[in-house]
């Protein structure tokens, strides 16, 4: 059995809620540099520069990359052998987003009550998911979300016989709806499968997954690469303001569902698509 303080959990995600503002991971910026460079359209290419200058601005003097710091989304998982001391893992988690936010200067974006609107000043509460796992080590993944690209995705249940074709279809409306209003060049995560909630959630770890790496199911491999092509084909293009550079990957994870149902979400990212893993 190994512990761990919970105020080390504190320290790391005030320091990736930071981190995940400021800086992109290494696949997005390496797609982002890649899209400069194949993009077809001059417009297209005028945009992904200015993109390329506001991230080389935001690293230098420490801005975040986008205006919208968006909620604190927290993947945790836990070795069953790790025991947790010094006080409540979540609020250990709160408190880490909380001082994320403050010391870093991030816009606190967080109401208390959907429809009363209070603004709770800290940008807590955090959505946080836990997953138990074997070992003796914690892996933490800081996403924040903004909501201008949040907005735009979508769950739909389809039904059994609507089959892959159903699939494809769902998810290129949820793109084509969304058009200029998710900031492309996007990222797309995807779900099929579960239950309403599991893919959804499965949508929204996949944005986590590196850029490049596809699924190891095969047919859903082919699904990726297709529709990532054919979403680069609807002229959308980078801000909106057509091109060749819609999205920059499509992730689809999968999941085993009932014989009567075939849930599929969509949860969309703007081109930053933030977020920071450490393993401790």
């Amino acid at each position: 059995m190994r512990t761990i303080q919970v105020s080390e959990i504190t320290e790391n995600i005030k320091e990736m809620c930071i981190e995940a503002n400021h800086f992109l991971t290494e696949d997005m910026d390496k797609a982002l540099k890649s899209a400069c460079d194949t993009e077809k359209s001059p417009l297209g290419k005028q945009v992904l520069a200015q993109l390329q200058e506001n991230l080389t601005i935001a690293g230098e003097d420490m801005i975040p990359i986008c205006q919208d710091t968006g909620m604190a989304v927290i993947f945790l998982e836990i070795g069953q052998e790790v025991h947790f001391e010094g006080g409540l893992l979540e609020d250990a988690i709160h408190e880490g987003v909380r001082q994320g936010y403050i010391e870093g200067f991030l816009r606190k974006s967080v109401v208390k009550d959907p429809l009363i609107r209070e603004n709770t000043k800290d940008n807590t509460p955090a959505i946080i998911h836990y997953r138990m796992t074997a070992g003796d080590k914690v892996k933490i993944t800081v996403a924040p979300k903004g909501f201008g690209s949040e907005n735009m995705s979508r769950v739909f249940m389809l039904k059994p016989a609507d089959g892959i074709e159903g699939v494809k279809s769902a998810i290129l409306t949820a793109v084509e709806d969304a058009g200029p209003n998710a900031c492309p060049p996007m990222v797309i995560g995807v779900g099929i499968g579960g239950t309403f909630e599991k893919c959804a959630l499965m949508a929204k770890e996949a944005l986590t997954r590196e850029l490049g790496i596809h699924s190891t199911i095969p047919y859903v491999k082919e699904m990726e690469e297709e529709l990532l092509s054919t979403i680069n084909q609807t002229g959308i293009g980078p801000g909106g303001l057509g091109g060749t550079t819609t999205a920059l990957a499509v992730n689809i994870n999968t999941y085993p569902t009932h014989i009567a149902g075939l849930p599929v979400a969509v949860n969309i990212c703007c081109h930053v698509n933030r977020h920071a893993t450490r393993e401790l």
